[in-house]
């Protein structure tokens, strides 16, 4: 169940109250006229079905509260009550399966933002990558893959191209190509400075390495896991279940990719750093590509009469 707080001008209220209650799935309705002060109106709240949700969200705005008023969506965790259960059942479909398609674009605009946070995530997690690379070391690249935070521009790109978003398709790609740029300069100066002090050396980047040289050695197995990955990813957005992100994060070699061209390219071992950034494409085009097509699946499933 989700909950609703609105705030509506007063000579509003009348049609969002009516609206309400003629959407199927909503309960616990709520008016306090004159409470709100800014924007000045009244609050009307209420519960409505998952599934239903998305519906009373659009027919809201197409009001135009989100310009007059506020609409706020929280998501229930507990709520012990028959209305609820009865609701849940009168409305269409299955509340795992619904997309609040707002709440989407708002979230993933917020995991695409390019800020200091983000760029110290990328960079962080590309030179843990970058160590566990030249030490053949699987743990770290795991690790490097759960703390990179590169799924959510991905993520936001492929909403961005169903929802025809072109300001969050910019605002993606520019936290993708900038954060990525930024984490391998830093790792490139990284790599000379842990050669310095004898960390790093040609000789264990040119070993055989056989727990981490897919890395710079694509093949179709990269490009089909991404593609899984991508679509695991986006149905944790979609579903509320975040926690199959991590599972995400670590079926996919963007940030040791990265990592491993950077080594590479510090080392002028040009054959792996090519190898490694032709990883880094596929993945990013596998994920993106499985991202656009879920979420189209999910849009057309969810329209279906």
């Amino acid at each position: 169940m989700l909950h609703l707080r609105l705030i509506t001008p007063s000579d509003t209220t009348d049609a969002v109250v009516r609206l309400i209650e003629k959407t199927v799935g909503t309960t616990h309705l709520v008016v306090v006229p004159g409470a709100a002060r800014n924007p000045a109106g009244d609050v009307v709240m209420c519960d409505v079905a998952r599934e239903a949700g998305d519906e009373l969200i659009s027919s809201l705005q197409e009001l135009g509260l989100d310009r007059t008023g506020s609409i706020a969506v929280e998501n229930i965790d507990l709520s012990l009550s028959k209305r609820a259960d009865k609701a849940e059942k009168e409305a269409p479909g299955e509340g795992a399966d619904a997309v609040l398609w707002d709440h989407l674009t708002d979230a993933t605009h917020e995991e695409s933002t390019l800020s200091v946070t983000y760029l110290a995530f990328i960079t962080l997690a590309t030179m843990i990558a970058a160590c566990g690379v030249v030490l053949d070391n699987a743990i770290l690249i795991v690790g490097a893959m759960a703390v990179g935070p590169e799924f959510g521009p991905l993520a936001a790109f492929s909403t961005s191209i169903v929802q025809r978003h072109p300001r969050l398709a910019l605002r993606s790609l520019i936290a993708l190509l900038v954060g990525f740029a930024v984490a391998m300069v830093v790792t490139v100066g990284f790599s000379f400075f842990m050669d310095a002090v004898h960390l790093f050396s040609d000789e264990q980047l040119d070993a055989p390495r056989p727990n981490t040289n897919f890395i710079y050695r694509p093949d179709w197995f990269s490009f089909v896991v991404a593609v899984l990955a991508g679509c695991a990813g986006t149905l944790s957005l979609t579903s509320a279940k975040s926690g199959a992100l991590v599972g995400v994060a670590i079926s996919v070699t963007t940030v040791p990719a990265a990592a491993n061209a950077a080594v590479a390219f510090s080392y002028s071992e040009y054959k792996q750093a090519w190898g490694s950034t032709e990883q880094l494409l596929l993945n990013l085009l596998g994920i993106v590509l499985a991202g656009t097509l879920t979420l189209l699946l999910q849009k057309w499933l969810w329209r279906r009469p």
